[in-house]
């Protein structure tokens, strides 16, 4: 169990990561903290590939030419660059979503008065009760 542990601990930081970051967004009622929760679990998304696309051994696929033909004279293991590529554009489109979704709690600070999710829920009910009954 602990040559497991220490084998693949970057997969349990992960798991904890994504735990906390799910807990975060789960249990505060404050805006803010909603998406920094989501932030953490985004984070720990962007780890898991990055940990997926390690290959132990494996080099940065840099191809030297050793030859006049090209090629080199003994195999040599390269990563595969792709889950690296692929995550670079989930941390611009995780970027993104985080200024969206800062802008928003702007706007609705602005019109509630609170990042709350319980106040604006009751602020949102007397709003439609008043809009009922006139």
């Amino acid at each position: 169990m602990t040559d497991l542990l220490l084998s693949h601990w970057n997969y349990f930081i992960v798991v904890l990561l994504m735990m906390i970051g799910l807990f975060i967004l789960i249990s505060s009622m404050n805006l803010v903290k909603k998406l920094i929760g989501l932030s953490l679990f985004q984070t720990s998304v962007f780890l898991f590939y990055i940990s997926l696309g390690k290959i132990n051994g494996g080099t940065a696929p840099i191809i030297m030419k050793s030859g006049h033909d090209g090629h080199s004279s003994h195999e040599i293991l390269y990563s595969n660059p792709l889950p690296h590529v692929l995550i670079l554009t989930a941390i611009v489109v995780g970027v993104a979503t985080t200024a969206l979704g800062l802008a928003l709690v702007l706007r609705i600070k602005a019109s509630f008065d609170s990042i709350e999710e319980d106040d604006i829920l009751l602020a949102k009910r007397e709003l439609r009760k008043r809009s009922k009954s006139s």
